[in-house]
């Protein structure tokens, strides 16, 4: 997801997400752990989006 859509979210929206990119992130250490991770960069990607939802959370408390 992009910056702009992931502030069009709301903050449950936003959790919901978390929890959605943490589910894979864990099958992707699964997979790595087999090699059968396909794509690597999946990881770091999966990482930072929860970094980005996270950050846009802390301003949107912040702001409040």
């Amino acid at each position: 997801m992009k910056i702009d859509e992931i502030r069009d979210l709301s903050v449950q929206e936003m959790q919901a997400r978390i929890e959605e990119l943490r589910i894979e992130l864990f099958n992707l250490r699964f997979q790595k752990a087999r090699n059968l991770l396909d794509r690597k960069d999946r990881i770091r990607n999966a990482r930072r989006e929860i970094a980005r939802i996270n950050t846009i959370i802390k301003e949107k408390e912040l702001k409040a």
